[in-house]
C-alpha cells in the first residue's frame, strides 16, 4: 500500500503526510513509455488550463507514486469538479449528454487515444418509454473495447425503469429499449459479462441479478437470487454503523480467471466535511448456483470500482499494483481497501472524471 499512500498525500496537500514525507511536490513524468504494449490502470485527476477552454490532462497511474502529464488537451468542461460534464465512462470512453438529447461516446479522457484527432461518435436520439425519463443516467456498458467495433453493444442504465441498448457501428443504428418490471433494479448499474455474454444487472441490497440479451429475451430477463455464505462475524457497533451507511453493489468479472464478484460498498457522509467517506467493503464470490460466498482473498487480482464500469485485472501484470485489493474513486474519494485485514486507505477530494480507465493498448495512438 506504499504507493497508495504516497499518491494520497499527494492529491491532498496540506493534510499529514501517510507515508512521513513532508514534501508535497508534484512529480511529472513525460507520458507514458513506449516500451510497454499497455498503459497502467489508472484515472484522470484533472486538466490544467492552456486556454481557449481547455486543459491538459494530468493522469494518476494505479503503479506509480508520481503523476503523468500529457500534452492530451481535452474540453475542461470535462473534468468540471463543480458540473460534471460526463455521464458515465467504460473502457476509456466516456459518455456526455447536452441538451440535444443525443449521447456522444468519446475517448477524450483515454491516455492512449490521439490527442490530436480525438474521436466522438454521437448515438441515435434517446427514445423515453411510457412511465420512464432517459435525463439522468446511473451508467453506461459496453459488450466490447471500442464502440467502433462492428458487433458492439452498448448498453445505457437510467435511473428508473429504462434500459436501452444500441449498436453503434450499424450502418443505421438505432435504439432498443426495454421497460424492467422489478424495483430493486430501478437504481442500479448495469456491466457487461463476457463469459455469458450479457448484461447484467445486480439488484438494490445485493439479492438478485438481473441479466439481459437484448436480442434472445429482451422482455424476459434471467433472475438469479443469491444465497449468502460465511458472512463476516461483525460486532454491534459495526452493524450499527454500516446500517446508517449508503449501500452500492458492484458486479465484476475477471477476464483472466472467468470469476464474478459482487462487491458491496459501505459510504457514510462526513459531519466535518460533508462528503462521503468508506466505513466497510465486501467481496462475494458469485458461483453459477447463486451462492455468494464472502471472501477477503482474491488472489492476485485487483478490482476497480469507480463511476466507470468495473474491471478487475492480476496484479501481476504490471508492476506496482496492490494485489488483493479493491481500488476506488469516486466524485469525492479517492482510496484502496486491502481485502485481507479489511484496512481502508481513502482521502475526500473531489474529482471531475471520476473513472478508473482499464489499461489500453498503446499502438492505439
Amino acid at each position: 500500500m506504499s504507493l497508495l499512500l504516497s499518491r494520497l498525500s499527494r492529491l491532498c496537500p496540506g493534510k499529514p503526510s501517510l507515508v512521513g514525507r513532508s514534501s508535497y511536490s508534484l512529480l511529472i513524468s513525460n507520458g507514458f513509455s513506449s516500451s510497454l504494449l499497455q498503459t497502467a490502470p489508472g484515472f484522470v485527476v484533472r486538466a490544467n488550463p492552456c486556454g481557449e477552454g481547455l486543459g491538459k490532462l494530468l493522469f494518476q497511474k494505479n503503479t506509480e507514486s508520481w503523476f503523468t502529464h500529457l500534452e492530451k488537451k481535452v474540453p475542461l468542461e470535462l473534468v468540471d469538479r463543480d458540473e460534471m460534464g460526463t455521464v458515465g465512462s467504460c473502457n476509456g470512453w466516456v459518455a456526455t449528454l447536452k441538451d440535444d438529447g443525443i449521447l456522444r461516446l468519446q475517448d477524450d479522457l483515454n491516455p492512449a487515444a490521439s490527442h490530436t484527432h480525438p474521436k466522438h461518435i454521437p448515438l441515435p436520439p434517446l427514445v423515453t418509454l411510457p412511465h420512464c425519463q432517459t435525463q439522468i443516467i446511473t451508467n453506461v456498458s459496453m459488450s466490447s473495447s471500442s464502440p467502433e467495433d462492428e458487433d458492439c453493444v452498448v448498453a445505457v442504465k437510467f435511473l428508473g425503469p429504462q434500459l436501452s441498448f444500441c449498436r453503434p457501428a450499424q450502418s443505421k443504428p438505432e435504439w432498443t429499449n426495454v421497460k424492467i418490471e422489478d424495483p430493486y433494479f430501478f437504481s442500479s448499474r448495469v456491466m457487461f459479462s463476457k463469459k455469458d455474454d450479457m448484461f447484467r444487472i445486480p439488484g438494490s441490497g445485493g439479492n438478485l441479478i438481473g441479466s439481459w440479451n437484448p436480442n434472445k429475451h429482451k422482455n424476459n430477463p434471467k433472475i438469479q437470487r443469491l444465497q449468502y455464505q460465511n458472512l463476516p462475524k461483525l460486532t454491534k457497533i459495526k452493524r450499527e454503523l454500516l446500517d446508517l451507511c449508503w449501500t452500492s453493489e458492484h458486479l465484476v468479472e475477471s477476464r483472466t480467471t472467468g470469476e464474478t464478484f459482487l462487491v458491496k460498498w459501505f459510504r457514510k457522509t462526513s459531519r466535518r466535511l460533508a462528503l462521503m467517506k468508506t466505513k466497510a467493503l465486501m467481496v462475494f464470490k458469485i458461483d453459477e448456483e447463486g451462492n455468494a460466498v464472502y471472501t477477503q482473498d482474491i488472489g492476485d487480482l485487483v478490482i476497480y470500482i469507480s463511476k466507470s464500469e468495473p474491471f478487475c485485472i492480476p496484479a501481476s501484470s504490471f508492476p506496482g499494483l496492490d494485489r488483493n485489493s479493491v481500488q476506488i474513486v469516486d466524485v469525492d474519494e479517492y482510496g484502496a481497501i486491502r481485502l485481507h485485514d479489511s484496512s481502508i486507505f481513502s482521502h475526500n477530494i473531489r474529482f471531475g472524471a471520476p473513472y478508473f480507465i482499464p489499461p489500453q493498448n498503446i499502438d492505439q495512438v
